[in-house]
């Protein structure tokens, strides 16, 4: 049937029972499965983490600058990353730099909800705040 209408035989799903074939021209059917990949993943959710730095003994004035700025980046839709950066001798204020993630936590609640509480890696203390869902 298929070489009387000069189309190809494609085998749609050979796993079936019985193997499901279709007569179609097969450059017409890989065209479309190409499209049809391309809008999945022009669907697909892109995901922008912003980081934010802090010393362990961050001031007030710019605690309040930085929380402005993730404020924005969680409305724009991206998570934010922040972090406390240790460096030398500083290590020894972990549980202040703990605190200061935690309170930078409760400042951004109504904004996005926190993935990964305050987590020691090396030299660094890191938390994860992902937007709300509107």
């Amino acid at each position: 049937m298929a070489q009387e209408q000069e189309l190809d035989l494609v085998e749609i799903s050979p796993n079936a029972d019985p193997p499901v074939c279709k007569v179609i021209d097969y450059q017409k059917f890989l065209y479309q499965q190409k499209k049809k990949q391309k809008e999945m993943k022009a669907k697909a959710v892109k995901v922008v983490v912003k980081e934010i730095r802090f010393g362990p003994n961050t001031d007030d004035h710019d605690f309040k600058f930085k929380l402005r700025h993730a404020e924005k980046f969680l409305k724009e839709g991206a998570k934010v990353k922040a972090y406390v950066f240790f460096k030398g001798r500083s290590i020894l204020f972990k549980e202040q730099g703990e605190i200061l993630l935690l309170r930078f936590a409760t400042e951004l609640e109504e904004l996005g909800k926190v993935e990964q509480m305050p987590r020691l890696e090396g030299k660094r203390m890191t938390m994860f705040i992902s937007p709300k869902k509107k």
